[in-house]
């Protein structure tokens, strides 16, 4: 063990007392010892107990503790420290620019306990309101995260979208008179993956002098028909080479996934050649099956069937809900939000969805307060018509499953989405019946991001899905997709489910800002993987439908 090491496990001692509010001291002194053991001119572990406790900072009791980590890699104090501290703090305390006053900050204030809720803290803007910090430490603690993230080796498909595009679009103008497209995961839409795939219908040598001409400096890899290598935003890329007489039949064989491709030769062990992908599932006896629902589930039977579903894109949706202002924890004001949905994206009409009032951390809405927010969309909706603010709330969902405002404020909003926020660590059993007496509330619309889930962050709650869905069912109970990247919950593998039974669900940017509306595409993206239409969708439902639906849901109360 060398004295980095030992330096390291002191730092994270004085770290945690700093943290816990132990002896201010003793913490700077353990942090002195720190510096202390890592200036060593020899090596601690070779050292005698002696000839440690000698060293100028360092004294007997130090000198034990070194002796400790080297035999056993810690010392009872930290172990202590360790055991009320929760592993997600643990990885906080290692993002760059967090000392252990923010994070103490971050855990007792705003209530976070992991990596991947900080960061989604950060999208949501609520750190810059916190003590000790603002916009610009916001900022670069995001950054800082998705630094970490992308070491770990694993990328959301929104995070390196505008890397791949950019990349087929130098491509495209590098070799004009060749194939160049997408593959793999991304093609598919995976909402996590760990490289972008292209293919391109060139030999080696033409592609190795294409991707050379990009100018990146980082390492390139070179295989018998594939180069390998990643963008200056460190994004992995990997482009395979494929000839004109077989670019379809390559390119279908790298797009699906292996189950996908298990389906087919099924049908036919060796996929017959054709000039395009529509050609060769024809000549299998199969309609042309999107590159979304490529992932070994019904969409062969489907096919063969010709019964896939007509899946939605994104100029069928007619507006969104579930946004944020900042009535609580958004950027933009209502009205700019609602401008954006109107003037930029062409919608018909915008459901506002802020906090409610347990969400103190998220300046959540008081009864008074919502009295205030309805008078302006009052207001604003005789300003903008025919464009229409429905009036909503994310009402928390409580630890016995009720909702946070009594029934005579629920009564008066248009509709009602209900997440849970607090409490994400209860046993399958009770999370589902948290979920199920939600959604036998009567005021309940609409079933926000059901699991609480955190991709490549946090795992969300366990659910018995099934139980959940058949209660939506049998409730009238609209199921959100939630389509910020971090969360695209429920997961696309569970939509076949919900639609089987004839719930609806709605695709919702849960945005904060105007930008966040924009987020809706990666919703469109997963909705699409779980197979749903235009006729499912809530939010693809014209102004007077999902009024009709509204009005039609209050009148069952």
């Amino acid at each position: 063990m060398d004295n980095k090491t030992i330096a390291r496990t002191f730092k994270l001692c004085g770290q945690l007392m700093e943290l816990h509010n132990e002896n201010p001291f003793r913490s700077k002194a353990v942090a002195s010892a720190s510096f202390k053991i890592d200036k060593l001119p020899f090596q601690a572990a070779e050292a005698s107990l002696e000839k440690l406790s000698e060293q100028p900072g360092i004294g007997k009791s130090t000198a034990e503790k070194i002796t400790q980590i080297i035999t056993t890699g810690t010392f009872p104090e930290l172990d202590e420290l360790l055991a009320k501290t929760p592993e997600g703090i643990l990885e906080v305390l290692k993002i760059k620019g967090l000392g252990p006053k923010k994070v103490q900050t971050i855990w007792n204030d705003l209530e976070i306990e992991s990596v991947g809720e900080l960061y989604y803290a950060c999208n949501e803007n609520r750190l810059i309101e916190a003590k000790g910090f603002g916009l610009k430490t916001q900022e670069d603690i995001k950054k800082a995260i998705e630094f970490s993230l992308a070491n770990q080796g694993w990328f959301l498909y929104a995070k390196v979208e505008s890397s791949a595009d950019t990349l087929l679009s130098k491509l495209k103008q590098a070799i004009p008179n060749n194939h160049v497209e997408f593959t793999g995961d991304f093609r598919r839409k995976c909402e996590v993956l760990s490289q972008v795939e292209l293919i391109v219908d060139t030999d080696l040598s033409s592609l190795q002098k294409a991707i050379a001409g990009l100018n990146y400096e980082l390492e390139v890899h070179q295989n018998n028909n594939s180069i390998s290598f990643k963008d200056e935003q460190t994004c992995p890329f990997i482009i395979y080479t494929s000839t004109t007489y077989t670019f379809a039949q390559d390119w279908l064989l790298r797009t699906g996934s292996e189950a996908h491709l298990d389906l087919l030769k099924e049908i036919n062990p060796i996929l017959p050649l054709a000039a395009t992908e529509t050609d060769i599932y024809q000549a299998m006896g199969l309609d042309y099956i999107a590159p979304e629902l490529r992932e070994g589930l019904d969409e062969v039977v489907l096919a063969q069937a010709h019964n896939l579903p007509k899946l939605i894109e994104f100029g069928d949706v007619k507006g969104t809900v579930h946004n944020h202002s900042t009535y609580s924890d958004g950027v933009h004001s209502l009205k700019e939000m609602a401008l954006y949905c109107k003037d930029q994206l062409g919608l018909s009409y915008f459901g506002i969805c802020d906090h409610s009032k347990t969400a103190v951390y998220a300046n959540g809405l008081t009864e008074e307060r919502l009295q205030q927010q309805w008078a302006e969309v009052d207001k604003l909706n005789q300003e903008l018509t025919p464009f229409k603010i429905f009036k909503g709330i994310e009402s928390d969902i409580l630890s016995d499953g009720s909702l946070d405002y009594p029934d005579e404020i629920l009564a008066q909003f248009d509709f009602v989405v209900a997440s849970v926020h607090s409490n994400l660590k209860m046993d399958e059993e009770k999370a589902t019946a948290r979920l199920i007496k939600a959604i036998e509330n009567p005021y309940t619309t609409i079933l926000g991001h059901p699991t609480g889930r955190l991709l490549l962050s946090r795992a969300g709650y366990p659910l018995d899905f099934k139980k959940v869905i058949d209660a939506c069912a049998a409730n009238d109970v609209v199921i959100e997709i939630n389509a910020n990247p971090l969360r695209l919950d429920l997961d696309w593998r569970w939509h076949r489910y919900a639609l089987e039974k004839g719930v609806l669900l709605s695709i919702n940017p849960d945005a904060h800002r105007t930008e966040g509306l924009l987020d809706m595409h990666y919703g469109i993206y997963v909705a699409r993987k779980g197979g749903l239409t235009k006729e499912k969708c809530l939010n693809a439902f014209s102004l007077k439908e999902i009024t009709q639906f509204f009005k039609e849901r209050k009148a069952k109360i």
